[in-house]
């Protein structure tokens, strides 16, 4: 076989036959390379949403959720409907007890987001209106705070000692700070309080209502200055990662409605953004397209290398004589087989390796364009094993295929084929 493969004869007749007939030779090598470079795009693709998505939530636990108080929308236990609700830190430590899957919980508080008015905050001659965040140290293991190197975030002495440290965001270092100027170890006024900079932190898209102009300072020291008592806006909250988050979500409702009396059956009272939900969701889809170009891949290489089985069924016919007085000469029937096959296995591997070429530059032209913009898309690759996979499938389906026309030809009597005109 390794000889007859060596051979210039071979090839001379391979190419040959192929040139006889160009236009159709091209067009059915052109549905073949279609059925991988779908396959190769629409992966590659599918892992681009994929990885975009990764990196768009990056910094938040996958398995996490948001909670807070509405109204009640159902009268129960006495009070009327429209009853204001407020979320205390001793729901927090309720909920902890009483959920098992539940691996962190972070109250956080905020002013000047939901309708509130910001704070009032002043550096020298300059002021701006920001956004103001309570929180505690344990919000960063559920959405990962990037600092500043020389910054920091902060820490559970902060919370035990209500220290009056805050961390600021980009945006507000720049309107409230000269450029040459290391805001940490400054102080600014919120709302006519000094607080010392301990940190800055760099905006990441994703991370929710917060954006680059955010101040953060401890809980604790949010609850004097403001005077809002046991009171939280909202709770962040991971699940473990084995943990069902949409079950975690209910249980959390219900336990909620339990302890302020509120009907089970109001789903007003209690609103909530399950990120983990969302999540699965997006990657549900994006292993949804990846199977759906695996079958459109396949059944698109499958036609195309039924259309080179055709292809030599129509070429053996064309040769019968050309075969017959081969035979007549000696060539045996593996021989002839083998030259029907291997011009049916030639012809997929050239449109397969046209066809991932061309894949490749699919793929890299839509990265390239999707590269510096906001939509959550990078790195569309498809692993080099499922390329080579899918090239040694359309080989295998080559010679499958091309074992028809190849026995036709094997058929042949080289007495009847040397009759015919």
């Amino acid at each position: 076989m390794i000889s007859f493969l060596l051979q210039r004869d071979t090839w001379q007749e391979i190419f040959s036959s192929i040139g006889k007939n160009k236009i159709r030779t091209g067009l059915t090598v052109v549905g073949v390379l279609w059925g991988i470079f779908v396959y190769i795009a629409m992966s590659g693709a599918a892992k681009g949403l994929d990885n975009g998505f990764e990196r768009a939530f990056e910094s938040v636990a996958k398995n996490s959720l948001f909670v807070f108080a509405q109204s009640t929308s159902k009268p129960y236990g006495g009070y009327k409907t429209g009853r204001r609700l407020s979320i205390t830190l001793s729901d927090v430590e309720t909920l902890k007890k009483r959920i098992a899957e539940i691996d962190i919980i972070a109250p956080r508080i905020v002013k000047g987001i939901f309708g509130g008015s910001p704070a009032l905050v002043v550096r020298g001659q300059n002021t701006g209106n920001y956004a103001v965040y309570g929180d505690y140290p344990e919000y960063t293991k559920i959405a990962t705070k990037e600092i500043y190197q020389g910054g920091r975030y902060i820490n559970e002495k902060d919370i035990e000692m209500s220290r009056k440290v805050c961390v600021i965001g980009e945006r507000t270092q720049k309107e409230l700070f000269d450029a040459d100027e290391n805001p940490i170890g400054e102080y600014i006024r919120i709302d006519n309080v000094y607080f010392k900079v301990v940190g800055i932190h760099k905006f990441v898209p994703g991370g929710g209502f917060e954006n680059d102009s955010d101040v953060f300072i401890p809980f604790s020291t949010f609850k004097k200055l403001y005077n809002t008592g046991e009171k939280i806006g909202f709770m962040a909250i991971a699940a473990y990662d084995d943990a069902d988050v949409i079950q975690v979500e209910k249980d959390v409702k219900a336990v909620l409605k339990a302890i302020h009396k509120v009907d089970p059956t109001d789903e007003r009272a209690f609103a909530s953004f399950n990120l983990g939900e969302v999540f699965g969701q997006i990657m549900g889809f994006a292993n949804g397209l990846s199977f759906l170009s695996l079958i459109i891949g396949i059944a698109t290489i499958l036609a195309g290398v039924v259309g080179i089985g055709n292809i030599l069924l129509i070429s053996v016919k064309e040769r019968t004589k050309e075969l017959g007085v081969r035979r007549a000469l000696g060539a045996t029937p593996a021989e002839v087989r083998n030259l029907i096959l291997l011009e049916s296995v030639f012809l997929t591997v050239i449109s397969g390796i046209v066809g991932i070429v061309l894949g490749a530059m699919a793929l890299s032209t839509l990265n390239y364009y999707t590269l510096d913009t906001d939509f959550p898309y990078t790195n569309p690759t498809v692993e080099i094993q499922y390329v080579v996979g899918a090239l040694f499938l359309m080989v295998f389906l080559g010679t499958l295929i091309g074992l028809i026309p190849a026995q036709r030809a094997v058929s042949i009597k080289p007495i009847e084929a040397l009759r015919e005109e």
